[in-house]
């Protein structure tokens, strides 16, 4: 569950009890199911196939490259097809840059055609702010990725500004099998139009940055601001480039001087994106988004799904929502929103705090959070297929 509050908490906001709303999901393709994770296809022409293949062997594969640049690339693969929806391919994208063998983390383990699972768990660790966890995690390949889920949302007129919340501090993935190396992933803001006249647009204008302190490589991203007519939309320029983690000064692609440029990024976020490494004038396909798609993921069954996991929370809200039924919408909302304060003040009145289940904090300064021994062992069972979790008191 996604937690999107209309307020701007800062950072010396307080977490308050979350009605601790858990989501585990997969996707099945071929023999193979797995839990509900970005992937994406690279593929030299847009059929069926690269469609469902959808979304990210890229996840699974941004380690394979010996190239630290490779590595960086591959990340960013991963960024431009991160929101399009999460499933599993065979492990069959090539290194970016550079070779690599398609191997476990172990190395002893070929991967290559072979269907990885990768996992994803996340809970509502928070409600004043909301804000939640998320932890995605590939074994096999000794990948994961982790951190908090909060948006910010402001009214500017006719439009609505989103930005990530104070305690959303990007995404953060770590490379297990090339020394734990972490790569760190912020946000853009983004503008939401067209509300009132019922024809919602989408347009992003601002500057994000991927880095990786061990590699000692950056990556500035700049959103343009959409144009008139004849003007390219929804375009992106960026630039790959060495830098100093320990003076990390460097804010915008014109601040990086040409001697510590790696690579030069530009398309559009929509469409494709392409990448010119340092002294060379031809172009190369980075990422093609026209073929993918997203796929409906493959849940638990509501039977084995905990009684306050997303889905089966709101199951009676989604039910009305669906039938128009409005108002039994808003009732059952009010219902279940009344039950959590009552527990909330019957915690407070004995004196104990709450605790999210998955996680060891409900927020952590350092925008990473850190698995319970509960969360490990749920990505364990993931790993296995197998979603069972016993029911707890919340």
């Amino acid at each position: 569950m996604t937690s999107t509050p209309t307020d701007t908490p800062t950072s010396k906001d307080t977490a308050s009890p979350a009605p601790s709303s858990r989501s585990r999901t997969s996707v099945e393709t071929g023999d193979a199911p797995t839990t509900s994770v970005p992937t994406a296809y690279v593929s030299d022409k847009a059929d069926d196939t690269s469609k469902l293949r959808t979304f990210l062997s890229i996840l699974r594969n941004i380690g394979d490259s010996d190239d630290a640049l490779g590595r960086m690339l591959a990340v960013l693969r991963f960024w431009f097809t991160k929101d399009l929806c999460n499933w599993e391919v065979e492990d069959t994208s090539p290194a970016v840059v550079g070779d690599g063998p398609k191997v476990s983390a172990t190395g002893k383990v070929n991967t290559e055609n072979k269907a990885i699972r990768v996992s994803y768990l996340t809970e509502q660790t928070s409600h004043h702010p909301p804000v939640s966890a998320f932890w995605v995690d590939c074994p096999v390949k000794g990948i994961s990725a982790r951190g908090f889920d909060q948006l910010s949302a402001k009214f500017t007129g006719t439009t609505v500004r989103v930005t990530p919340g104070a305690h959303n501090l990007g995404i953060f993935i770590t490379l297990q099998h090339r020394d734990n190396e972490e790569y760190r992933l912020t946000h853009p803001a983004a503008q939401l139009a067209g509300m009132l006249r019922g024809s919602l647009s989408i347009t992003v204008a601002d500057t994000c940055y991927i880095s990786c302190p061990k590699s000692r490589i950056k990556v500035i991203l700049h959103y343009m601001e959409e144009g008139w007519l004849g003007k390219a939309q929804n375009k992106v320029v960026g630039v790959i480039f060495q830098y100093d983690p320990d003076n990390d000064i460097k804010t915008k692609i014109k601040d990086v001087p040409e001697s510590d440029v790696l690579a030069r990024l530009e398309g559009s976020w929509q469409d494709q994106i392409h990448y010119t490494l340092k002294d060379s004038k031809d172009s190369e396909l980075l990422i093609d988004l026209n073929p993918l798609m997203p796929i409906p993921k493959i849940i638990p069954p509501e039977n084995q799904q905990l009684v306050n996991e997303s889905r089966r929370f709101w199951h009676g809200v989604t039910d009305a929502i669906v039938n128009k039924q409005y108002g039994q919408a808003t009732k059952v909302k009010q219902e279940l929103e009344e039950r959590q304060r009552e527990k909330a003040t019957a915690r407070k009145e004995q004196g104990s705090a709450w605790q999210p289940r998955f996680f060891t904090e409900a927020l952590m300064p350092n925008g990473k959070p850190e698995l319970s021994e509960a969360g490990r062992q749920a990505l364990k069972g993931l790993q296995a297929g197998d979603y069972h979790l016993e029911d707890v008191a919340t």
